[in-house]
């Protein structure tokens, strides 16, 4: 399920809205990726996943990072209203497009930032692994749009 998740929200989604504007606007390239992976990437994934660490804490304390001790769910509950505030405030470029980036230099450096955590740390799980993975591509992609787009 949540391999299924991470394919919709970080490849599936933003690469069928970048095909749809394109067919239908056409216009650059590069802005489109910059636009559709910050809404789907940002703001779609930090936000469904700031609820689900907000109000399920223990999944993310137990199956990414195998920490069992309920102490810990505080923590995770204020990661979930930090991914929140990114995951709105992607949602939000596309009706604010002056959003757009702020949201893709702050959500493309908590990206960054999380998946080097994750590949520094030994013993990963499959879930933490996919958690790395999927942190560092869209940090790359984000990186890689902010640039050509600019």
């Amino acid at each position: 399920m949540y391999l299924s998740a991470i394919l919709v929200l970080m490849l599936i989604a933003p690469l069928a809205s970048i095909l749809v504007e394109a067919l239908v606007a056409g216009g650059p390239l590069a802005p489109l990726v910059l636009k559709w992976f910050v809404v789907w990437g940002v703001g779609a994934r930090l936000g469904l996943a700031g609820l689900k660490q907000v109000t399920q804490p223990a999944f993310t304390a137990e199956t990414i990072f195998e920490i069992s001790d309920p102490k810990a769910q505080v923590i995770v509950q204020e990661l979930g209203f930090a991914n929140l505030t990114f995951g709105l405030l992607g949602l939000l470029s596309l009706a604010f497009p002056s959003f757009l980036l702020p949201a893709a230099v702050g959500g493309g450096l908590f990206y960054l930032l999380a998946g080097v955590k994750h590949a520094l740390r030994a013993g990963k799980t499959r879930t933490e692994t996919i958690a790395m993975v999927s942190d560092l591509a869209i940090a790359a992609v984000l990186a890689v749009a902010l640039a050509v787009a600019r």
